[in-house]
């Protein structure tokens, strides 16, 4: 098969002819049809993501979608054939107390696809049957790549994890990947109020097209806790969410009621500004809430594909690139020119 080989960071992906795995006991071996590139892609290929046992070199990828092409032994629940995704971590240790309860997305010993070990840039994937959710005929293979991730990690913040409750007051900072589709959740989960806050025009009139009330330029209102204390009648949002990064987690402490609730979704990057990034004094004095989280859960999957078939959420491509084009993707990716998620397509 072909795959796109991450070699040193900063350097383009090569595609190159490589061996095609075999699924072992409890594996299939998945035909990949569309991958997406995740933010946190950029911190491999800049060099950033560290701590993880990459092999070298490595294939990236952990947002894949496509059809069983082969199982291996004791695998009874899928067929060739079937269209699936499949959810991060992927490998997961089979034996700490959330795998014996198929909470897998809590193993406590995982390994991640796309990152320590090969991912979904390739012709082929092979992963652990328990990890996979069948994907419906009525969402297209580009939509499908996206929805374990991009989707699911922010419905599983803001439906399970957060609890919003509907008539509630939500603040969001960065309309990106994640941050496109949080606000449509939180208007799914009955939002009484949505702030969006990010440093790109564009992707301010984004929010306000998927369903914001108030919009907050970040560059040219650094201290953004103030207009939303303004605009929620200087009460403070009851549900922060956090889609952006490290530098502004002290800064959405002030934007937060007391009691409140603070959501930090995804890879969390190295803060852009020097200093303490989150007071705990701070986080006490208010009595706030904190959950953290990077993925989303396999058993959100069907009531978040019944909100997609229902148009109730809409996951957002930009646009697929052709697979070996991965490299064109990426730097379109960094550049920020994309509006929701950019795929590779095979």
């Amino acid at each position: 098969m072909r795959a796109a080989l991450f070699y040193e960071p900063h350097a383009p992906l090569r595609i190159e002819e490589v061996a095609t795995p075999e699924p072992g006991a409890g594996e299939v071996l998945i035909k990949v049809k569309a991958c997406g590139i995740c933010a946190s892609d950029l911190h491999i290929f800049t060099g950033e993501l560290r701590g993880f046992a990459m092999p070298h070199p490595l294939i990236p990828g952990h947002e894949a979608a496509g059809v069983i092409a082969a199982c291996g032994a004791g695998v009874d629940d899928w067929r060739i054939g079937d269209r699936v995704v499949a959810t991060v971590p992927g490998k997961t240790c089979g034996a700490c107390q959330p795998c014996r309860q198929s909470d897998f997305e809590n193993c406590l010993s995982p390994r991640i696809v796309g990152v320590d070990y090969h991912g979904a840039f390739a012709e082929y994937l092979t992963f652990p049957a328990h990890s996979l959710v069948r994907l419906p005929e009525s969402i297209p293979f580009e939509q499908g790549a996206i929805l374990a991730d991009a989707v699911g990690t922010p419905f599983h913040a803001v439906i399970v994890r957060g609890g919003l409750r509907a008539g509630e007051r939500v603040a969001l900072f960065g309309v990106g990947g994640l941050g496109t589709h949080a606000v449509q959740i939180a208007r799914l989960a009955g939002a009484g109020q949505l702030i969006a806050v990010d440093v790109l025009p564009a992707a301010l009139e984004r929010a306000r097209a998927l369903g914001a009330d108030h919009l907050i330029n970040y560059r040219t209102t650094p201290n953004w806790s103030r207009p939303v204390r303004e605009a929620t009648g200087g009460r403070g949002a009851d549900f922060v969410m956090e889609v952006a990064g490290a530098e502004t987690l002290a800064e959405s402490m002030s934007a937060i009621r007391r009691a409140g609730h603070i959501a930090i979704i995804g890879v969390v990057s190295n803060p852009l500004s020097p200093g303490p990034v989150l007071s705990i004094g701070q986080m006490m004095g208010v009595s706030a809430k904190l959950q953290a989280l990077m993925v989303g859960s396999r058993e959100n999957f069907d009531a978040m594909c019944r909100a997609i078939e229902l148009h109730r959420i809409r996951p957002v491509v930009d646009k697929a690139y052709p697979w070996t084009d991965a490299g064109e993707a990426i730097e379109a990716l960094r550049r920020g020119e994309h509006f929701g998620k950019i795929v590779l397509d095979f």
